[in-house]
């Protein structure tokens, strides 16, 4: 099986890079570095390949897309660019009941983001199950490790000429409420209102928390904690990377999988004051990244879903 990384050189790419490498069943298809930028020599890598996992930014992603219009050539999209079109499968293997085998038949597979995921595996199968009303007003809250930003990002962290070097530990962003993240957790989750997303990064180097807040008297039927956690482990029960934790830590840290493609799910909460914490974690460059491009990839190549993972 050939295949390419359009943008390995990128923080995703070389992660994606890394649980390809030594693979007996795969060919990694490779540019030497004076010819990265030649159109002509990349043309011919993404029509050579019988996948590509196109990590760019989202015009470049969408120019490769075009590049290979009417090509054999399968496509894995890590940007944001295809979440929502038509057309394109949402790769998030565990989201749906037959997503695993539409992936697998699929050309075209958007990788989902990695705050979305977090969101997604722990709203979705609640709105699934009735627990959830499509109608409801969420918040979701959030902290990345900084390798989420990109190479600009990084240097602001490790730099120590870079001006945000000596900044906070904790930024807080997306303050005008319209980040491109949402549409795609508000389309997937199967809600009607976006949720208000409060994304932050954190002096880590790589993990996430994603956090949501329920009122349980604002649901039909009041359900208790024990509700939402069994229809959690319900929807991912033989699940092989996402786990529901019966007895969640009374603290937990961005970094709790980092380095894995894992993602664990919490419900935390108070039964008399009626609140709940819904919690996933999980590496952003892990299941929110990279991880879940090679997972996609093994999906549409007939392998073992995961092969190359880090469990």
């Amino acid at each position: 099986m050939k295949i390419f990384v359009d943008g390995a050189v990128g923080t995703t790419g070389l992660e994606i890079g890394e649980r390809l490498t030594g693979r007996a069943e795969i060919e990694l298809l490779t540019l030497p570095e004076e010819r990265r930028k030649d159109p002509a020599a990349r043309g011919d890598a993404l029509n050579a390949a019988d996948i590509v996992i196109l990590c760019l930014p989202d015009d470049a992603a969408r120019e490769a897309v075009a590049l290979l219009e009417g090509s054999s050539t399968r496509i894995i999209d890590a940007s944001t660019a295809h979440r929502i079109a038509p057309g394109w499968a949402y790769g998030f293997p565990e989201l749906e009941a037959g997503t695993r085998q539409e992936i697998g038949a699929a050309r075209l597979v958007a990788n989902p983001g990695c705050y979305p995921t977090g969101f997604l595996a722990l709203v979705r199968p609640l709105v699934r199950a009735g627990l959830l009303p499509a109608e409801s007003l969420l918040s979701v809250n959030a902290t990345s490790g900084y390798s989420g930003g990109g190479k600009s990002m990084i240097s602001a962290f490790e730099d120590p000429n870079d001006p945000g070097a000596t900044d906070t530990a904790f930024r807080t962003y997306g303050m005008n409420l319209a980040h491109k993240h949402v549409p795609e957790m508000t389309v997937h989750a199967g809600l009607k209102h976006p949720p208000i997303f409060l994304p932050a990064v954190a002096r880590a180097y790589r993990g996430m928390i994603v956090e949501v807040p329920i009122h349980l008297h604002a649901l039909p039927g009041t359900p208790r904690l024990g509700d939402l956690r069994a229809a959690l482990a319900d929807h991912y029960a033989g699940s092989a990377l996402v786990r529901v934790i019966d007895e969640p830590p009374a603290m937990l840290t961005i970094e709790r999988l980092a380095g894995t493609d894992r993602i664990d799910l919490f419900v935390y909460g108070d039964e008399k004051t009626g609140q709940a914490r819904l919690v996933a974690a999980l590496d952003n460059l892990g299941k929110g990244a990279a991880g879940a491009a090679v997972q996609n990839m093994n999906l549409m190549a007939g392998l073992p879903e995961t092969a190359g993972l880090r469990l």
